[in-house]
């Protein structure tokens, strides 16, 4: 016959819970409630982080797929710059010479398709004369009074700059008016009318 041990407690037994914390039964459904709610607190603010994580790796794909031709379409610009320079290089009474005129032509057609790439994946070209000059889309060169543009308008363009979407991938190199200078007066100083 098997023996049975009264002095041990059932498992799983409801009410010796209670006896074993030392809580009442009011008290420990109380607890319960609260540590429920600080539970479901942290889960919400941890699938709350996961999601926010999820948006920022995602905004980061985006970023890098948007600008991924940034660097290699930098490595170009200088391409650019030397069409134009043989372009520009071209004396215009050698133009009407039909061999120059021919290479002159391929050499356009090429600088052409280059600038239409360039607009196809996102690539502007800065040509700011007569806009007012901002130090984060131009870089100036040089100074000189300019009677017909306001102080601060570009007035030339050495290099022009490239915009990428909206990140610079190079600023334009220009030319900046300043206001013309005062002559002095007979005795050094800044003439002044009475």
């Amino acid at each position: 016959m098997a023996e049975t041990n009264d002095s041990s407690p059932q498992a799983g037994s409801d009410q010796d819970q209670p006896a074993a914390t030392g809580l009442k039964p009011e008290e420990s459904s109380a607890d319960l409630v609260a540590e429920l709610a600080t539970t479901k607190d942290r889960l919400l603010r941890c699938l709350a982080d996961q999601e926010n994580a999820r948006r920022q790796a995602q905004r980061d794909r985006d970023e890098a797929v948007r600008y991924a031709a940034s660097r290699f379409a930098r490595d170009l610009l200088q391409t650019a710059d030397n069409l134009e320079r043989a372009i520009a290089s071209v004396p215009q009474e050698k133009r009407a010479d039909a061999t120059v005129g021919g290479l002159l032509a391929g050499i356009e057609a090429t600088r052409r398709g280059l600038l239409d790439a360039f607009a196809r994946h996102g690539l502007r070209r800065l040509d700011p004369i007569g806009e007012k000059f901002d130090p984060n889309w131009h870089e100036a060169s040089f100074e000189l009074p300019d009677d017909q543009h306001p102080p601060g308008a570009v007035t030339s363009v050495l290099q022009p700059g490239y915009v990428h979407h909206e990140r610079l991938l190079r600023p334009a190199l220009v030319g900046v008016s300043k206001a013309p200078e005062v002559p002095a007066g007979p005795d050094g100083g800044d003439r002044e009318d009475s």
